[in-house]
Formats: structure tokens, C-alpha cells, sequence
């Protein structure tokens, strides 16, 4: 017997990955115009993040805040999910929103800081309150 392994030569192919067309639906995930938002905090008042949406460029999403600890990215993966589930039922973003301001704490930990939306002029400065210690 050899001391050499034998060549196996499937494993020597160089792999080719090609983009492939199509997947879930999704919001856009960034825009430069007016965004409506809403503060996401736990039970002790901690802020966890903020959910935003856009109609006029078909965008929404969710930003975590670091400083909300693991309950904030626990948040994140929840509220994502319902934004895929609005859009994969044709929801306009803002819609989106208002439903999942109308059913919190129906499926994760955190509460909405006010029931209304508010403005804020895009989702960058969205992204930016996350980052604020």
C-alpha cells in the first residue's frame, strides 16, 4: 500500500457559485428620504433599537442598538422576520409598521417607547441614534 493518499478528483474542481434570480421579497434596506420610525425598549426601559420604513422607496428595517446588550439582537431577528412576513404579503412599509406597532409584544420582548410614528429625516440618522451610548 501506498503512503500517498489517492487524488479524489471532485475535490481538486475549482466550485463556481452563480448568482441565482429571485429569493424572498424584501423592503430596501436604505434610503435617503423622510423615514418614519419608532424606539423599541425592554422591560426595564433599555433601549433595544428602532424600526423604520420608507413608502416612497419601498424600504423598512430594523437597527440595533449595541448598548441594549443580547436582548437587542434577539429583537432584531424578530422584528426582521415580521418586515420579510409584511412584504411577503404585500404591505407598503409604513403599513408594515403600524401592524407591527399594533401587534407588539405579540412576538418578542420589547415594547414600543409611543404608539405613533414619528419622522426623521432618513434612515441614517436612524442608524446614528443606535450608535449614541
Amino acid at each position: 500500500m501506498s503512503s500517498e493518499r489517492p487524488i479524489n478528483q471532485r475535490l481538486d474542481e475549482d466550485l463556481r457559485f452563480a448568482a441565482k434570480p429571485g429569493g424572498p421579497a424584501r423592503y430596501r434596506s436604505a434610503t435617503d428620504k423622510k423615514v418614519q420610525c419608532v424606539t423599541v425598549v425592554g422591560a426595564d426601559g433599555t433601549v433595544l433599537g428602532y424600526a423604520w420604513a420608507n413608502d416612497e422607496d419601498d424600504a423598512a428595517g430594523w437597527v440595533t442598538r449595541k448598548a441594549g446588550g443580547p436582548p437587542a439582537f434577539n429583537e432584531r431577528v424578530l422584528w426582521s422576520i415580521r418586515l420579510h412576513d409584511a412584504k411577503a404579503r404585500g404591505l407598503r412599509p409604513v403599513e408594515a409598521l403600524t401592524e407591527l406597532i399594533r401587534d407588539e409584544g405579540a412576538h418578542g420582548i420589547g415594547q414600543v417607547l409611543s404608539g405613533a410614528l414619528r419622522e426623521a429625516p432618513n434612515a441614517t440618522t436612524v442608524k446614528a441614534l443606535a450608535d449614541q451610548v
